[in-house]
């Protein structure tokens, strides 16, 4: 059993020896997020996956991160946002696709949504209220995620990452 924990070990220090600083061409933007663990481990979904991490330059948010930090100086970037509408403005201005996960009508079901093929930021809105309506209006896509059980949404950092996976073209 040891040979399988050290090769194991062997193969994350190969496969996972690098960084990123910014790769350019996908940003989860948790602009709205409560609820402080769901922002460390978005952190650790946007390092799995070589995208970077959007939040407002606020208290609540860079005490959150400190906290669920566990990447620690190897973490992904962090653009610290001032405005959430005009970094959002600035986005698209910049050419930058914007999705929103939310229920919407003609929204795409996560498994029909295909790896991004140009610059995307995903916008992930409040575990209790969503993305607002007024930037909803504004996406160039929405995303759903299919549910079977009673509940009526997943975790934010869940389907963030969920929806990470997907655009970055590994699941």
């Amino acid at each position: 059993m040891t040979a399988t924990k050290s090769r194991a070990r062997d193969l994350r220090r190969h496969r996972r020896s690098r960084t990123h600083s910014c790769w350019g061409h996908l940003i989860i933007a948790p602009l709205w997020v409560a609820y402080d663990a769901n922002l460390g481990t978005l952190l650790r979904t946007c390092d799995a996956v070589g995208a970077c991490l959007a939040v407002p330059a606020t208290a609540h948010y860079r005490a959150a991160l400190a906290q669920g930090d566990t990447l620690r100086r190897r973490r992904p970037c962090i653009h610290w946002t001032r405005s959430k509408a005009g970094w959002i403005d600035e986005q698209r201005a910049a050419g930058w696709r914007i999705v929103a996960v939310e229920l919407a009508e003609g929204a795409t079901p996560l498994p029909r949504l295909a790896p991004a093929r140009e610059p995307t930021v995903v916008l992930l809105g409040h575990e209790h209220h969503g993305v607002p309506d007024e930037i909803v209006e504004e996406v160039d896509e929405c995303v759903e995620i299919p549910m079977v059980g009673v509940g009526s949404s997943l975790n934010v950092a869940v389907a963030g990452s969920l929806v990470l996976y997907r655009l970055a073209g590994l699941a």
